[in-house]
C-alpha cells in the first residue's frame, strides 16, 4: 500500500487549498479513505472520510461546512478541498486507508491501517 499526499503549502487565512492523495498497491475502490491532520504539539486528529461503496462522508465538526472530500476510483485518488482556512487549520495533513470493505466510516486514528507521508498546510493570519 502506498499513499502519497500533496497540495499543501502556505496560504493566507480565508484562502483555500486542494489536497490530493494518490493511492497504489491495493484495491482502492474497496477502501474507506480518510484525511487526518496533526498540528505541532498535538495529537493526530480526524478530519473527514469517504466510504468506498456509496461515497458517503463523515466530517469532523471543526471542518464541517469548510471542507469537501471526494474520490476518483478510476484514478485512485482522494481529494480534500479546504476553504475559509483558519490559523488553527495549520497542520500536517495525512491521507489514510481503512481496512478492505469496511461497512461504516470510522474516525479513530487506530482504525486506519495505511498512511501517507503527509503534506504541510500552513495558514498565515
Amino acid at each position: 500500500v502506498h499513499l502519497q499526499a500533496s497540495g499543501g503549502g502556505l496560504v493566507r487565512a480565508g484562502g483555500s487549498l486542494r489536497l490530493s492523495c494518490a493511492a497504489s498497491g491495493f484495491v482502492f475502490s474497496g477502501y474507506v479513505m480518510g484525511w487526518f491532520r496533526q498540528a505541532p504539539g498535538k495529537e493526530r486528529e480526524f478530519v473527514v472520510a469517504i466510504h468506498w461503496r456509496d461515497g458517503s462522508t463523515h466530517y469532523a465538526e471543526a471542518v464541517k461546512g469548510r471542507c469537501t472530500i471526494s474520490r476518483d476510483n478510476a484514478k485512485e485518488m482522494v481529494y480534500l478541498q479546504v476553504n475559509s482556512l483558519k490559523s488553527e487549520d495549520t497542520a500536517v495533513y495525512y491521507c489514510a486507508a481503512d481496512s478492505a470493505f469496511r461497512s461504516g466510516i470510522r474516525s479513530s486514528v487506530g482504525a486506519y491501517n495505511s498512511w501517507g507521508q503527509g503534506t504541510q498546510v500552513t495558514v498565515s493570519s
